[in-house]
């Protein structure tokens, strides 16, 4: 198995790679789609797609992206604009949110009928351009908002008590089918916290490590249908790898190795899309085996490289793939960390 994932992974690069469309000029203004990945998964990068009114720059991208049931397109961000909504053929909608500036994480979920959005708010970038205006920080906290906005829950709240480790540094959210929330510290002490539906904390585990059971930058958090019962699944960054773990926290076991330092997953199916930092979304089937690699970077210089400017982008290859999200029909939306701000609309062939 080793042996065929190796090959695998040799040869896929060398057929995107290959692609004549991967030779685009850095910032150009491209009117036609550009073509990455392979096989069953390629997929056209769409111009222009995602604009705002008077081609405002979206401002710095460290977060995430989701499409809700509506269609449309949520993209957070750690601008003033806070959450950017695009319906699906990207005219912009409008923005929601502003206490919500800065969700590093999130996730849409069904509760009673109605559809709402978890966020993991962490609002680095943007706090400290709050501090050079004199205004307050925005918190670390999980935020449940409406589709329109509205705040209809936080946690820390007066239910919650201390967390071990404390909330600084909580960079990942989601939502099992039960309605119980975990937040991972990915930035911080490691630990992964499992809340209530009101938000009161149920239990902690997890810490900083190599090891089963620990973590090195759990970035990113998913719930996992694939397999009978729903598992967690840790995005552990800087273990380049993908964790499962029961809803009690208990470990199962490493799904994905290997990859470029992974912040966000998305699933389709019985296929997952992993947003790689190092320049690359990877797509994992259920083995947790690549079975292609799209918009991947030649350009280490790039990689992981927050500064990039709009004018060295290029259509269809990523620098820092940070939140990414499927559509119903396999299209994806995958956000770049980024100081201009920067997301790409994948169209599924």
């Amino acid at each position: 198995m080793i042996k065929k994932r190796i090959a695998l992974i040799a040869l896929i690069p060398t057929i995107v790679a290959a692609h004549p469309d991967h030779d685009t000029k850095p910032g150009a203004e491209l009117d036609h789609p550009v073509l990455t990945g392979n096989g069953a998964w390629t997929y056209e990068a769409v111009p222009g797609w995602g604009m705002l009114p008077d081609k405002a720059p979206i401002g710095p991208t460290h977060g995430g992206v989701l499409v809700g049931p509506d269609g449309n397109v949520y993209l957070s961000t750690d601008h003033e604009m806070s959450i950017i909504v695009w319906q699906e053929d990207g005219k912009f909608v409008k923005t929601i949110a502003p206490e919500c500036q800065g969700f590093h994480a999130m996730q849409v979920a069904e509760e009673n009928g109605r559809s709402v959005i978890y966020g993991a708010q962490n609002n680095g970038y943007g706090n400290n351009g709050r501090k050079e205006k004199g205004l307050e920080p925005t918190p670390f906290r999980v935020c449940k908002i409406g589709l329109d906005g509205t705040l209809l829950l936080e946690i820390p709240n007066a239910s919650t008590g201390e967390v071990p480790g404390g909330w600084q540094g909580l960079t990942g959210v989601t939502v099992s089918p039960d309605g119980s929330v975990f937040a991972a510290m990915g930035y911080g002490s490691q630990m992964i916290h499992k809340f209530d539906t009101s938000g009161k904390l149920l239990k902690s585990f997890g810490g900083k490590g190599k090891d089963e059971g620990t973590f090195d930058t759990c970035h990113g958090l998913a719930i996992d249908t694939r397999f009978g019962d729903p598992r967690l699944l840790v995005v552990d960054r800087e273990n380049r790898r993908l964790c499962h773990l029961d809803l009690d926290g208990n470990w199962i076991g490493v799904h994905a190795t290997n990859l470029r330092r992974p912040c966000a997953v998305t699933a389709h199916g019985e296929f997952l899309a992993v947003a790689e930092l190092e320049a690359r979304v990877t797509i994992l089937n259920k083995s947790g085996t690549p079975v292609a690699f799209l918009g991947d970077n030649p350009d280490k210089s790039q990689w992981a490289n927050f500064g990039v400017k709009p004018e060295d982008h290029h259509l269809g290859i990523f620098t820092a793939p940070h939140g990414i999200a499927f559509a119903a029909n396999g299209d994806l939306y995958v956000q770049d960390w980024n100081l201009s701000g920067r997301v790409t609309k994948l169209r599924r062939k």
